[in-house]
């Protein structure tokens, strides 16, 4: 009796917070405005500023000018007169030799790379939000099984010291039930702080801190069994849909544009103007109303301009060896990924579940001894058969994300790859 007792007693032990949470709505919550996501999200801002600045250096321009002077004429009058002032002059670029072409052409390539790294961003939010789900899906089956296996000790150590008051076991013996019962709570007690650790890390995941899901139900994953083409056949998909390598490349666009637009910081600029203006004194050189081109050629910049170039240049250089850095990366992992698949599944797998049939049958034999009252082991084969059903679904927890990480890493989904692998 007490032993049930405390079985009971353990399950409230988590508060309730919130309705049963499945993972489709969490993994939902990836768009939620994270804060890791938001830090890409003004990025993405900031390029679209730039790509703006970079379009509106042809944009029309109107200044207003307004002076007040006194001049002396050069006729040999020594009388100083107003030579008063107010003009209107509406100039726009109209050819500056691809110089406000290539630097638009930048800015929209680090634009591309800064969207491409929000939506790696958001992936790495989907999928820390799913590793966080299985964290509390693993621990809340360990408390269970270890809840289970606490009870079960508890009773041993509870009898056997009423079997010490008759005489019948040594305080020795009772030492050894103790000692093993503190030990099992011990692991009870450090999941059941898990617990609620864990569900903090999946609300903070969901960008709802403090809301904390009590119940998680078991997701369906149907992707665990879907079939993966070879490391070969994959390679070229990550190279031609990897989110990070693309917009690695477009770094390197944006910088190649940038120099482009440096080089034609000498070359000259035609623009298209006109003047209205009116004048306290008048003058025959002077018009109230003007129209023309005006040609500005930068002969000589001093070394601003080499300077400038010469920075792009190392800039270059530098993406050009993360690219390469960021290649090698992305091959590893790749790899690292499909072997921890085929890993999960043809050994994690196949272990799990032969544990699962083994502990069946041991408990069917422990059932049958306490049916005829030869043992009393069936709480302890209960507990260990919990175990070996939280095992494999700790492996297909794994498998999933594993899964999830493939997709993530090719920017398709799992379930297409052998299509693109036919159709390359």
């Amino acid at each position: 009796m007490r032993y049930w007792l405390l079985v009971l007693l353990a399950g409230y032990a988590l508060t309730s917070q919130s309705a049963v949470l499945t993972l489709d709505q969490a993994m939902a919550a990836a768009d939620a405005h994270h804060p890791d996501v938001a830090v890409v999200e003004s990025d993405v801002a900031f390029a679209k500023a730039d790509l703006t600045a970079a379009d509106a250096r042809r944009d029309l321009t109107v200044t207003v000018e307004g002076a007040l002077r006194q001049g002396r004429a050069s006729t040999g009058n020594d009388e100083w007169r107003a030579d008063n002032s107010g003009r209107i002059v509406a100039r726009k670029n109209i050819y500056d030799f691809s110089r406000t072409q290539s630097a638009v052409d930048a800015a929209q390539s680090a634009l591309d790379a800064r969207e491409l790294d929000l939506l790696s961003s958001r992936d790495q939010q989907r999928l820390a939000i799913m590793a966080r789900y299985f964290d509390v899906l693993n621990v809340d089956h360990q408390y269970a099984a270890n809840n289970e296996l606490m009870a079960v000790a508890y009773v041993s150590f509870d009898n056997a010291r009423d079997r010490m008051a008759l005489g019948q076991l040594s305080r020795v013996d009772v030492a050894v039930l103790e000692a093993r019962y503190q030990d099992i709570r011990e692991k009870r007690n450090a999941n059941l702080s898990l617990q609620r650790s864990t569900r903090s890390a999946l609300a903070n995941a969901m960008n709802q801190p403090r809301v904390l899901a009590s119940d998680l139900a078991e997701p369906e994953l149907a992707e665990n069994d879907v079939a993966v083409p070879d490391y070969e056949d994959l390679l070229p998909i990550l190279f031609k849909y990897n989110r990070n390598w693309l917009a690695q490349q477009a770094e390197l666009a944006a910088s190649q544009q940038r120099l482009a637009s440096l080089r034609h910081e000498t070359s000259p600029s035609l623009d298209a103007e006109v003047e209205a203006g009116e004048y306290s004194r008048n003058a025959t050189t002077r018009n109230n109303v003007s129209a023309g081109l005006v040609l500005t050629w930068p002969i000589y910049q001093g070394r601003r301009v080499d300077a400038r170039i010469a920075k792009e240049q190392a800039q270059f250089q530098k993406l050009q060896a993360m690219s390469a850095g960021l290649e090698m990366r992305l091959s590893q992992t790749l790899l690292d990924t499909l072997l921890e698949i085929e890993q999960l599944r043809k050994s994690a797998r196949p272990a799990a579940k032969q544990q699962i049939n083994y502990r069946d049958v041991a408990l069917d034999r422990s059932r049958a001894e306490y049916e005829l009252e030869l043992k009393t082991n069936l709480g302890d084969s209960m507990a260990q058969t919990m175990f070996a059903q939280q095992r494999a679904r700790a492996v297909e927890y794994q498998l999933a994300l594993a899964m999830a990480k493939l997709s993530a890493l090719l920017g398709k989904p799992v379930n297409e790859l052998t299509k693109l692998v036919a159709n390359k």
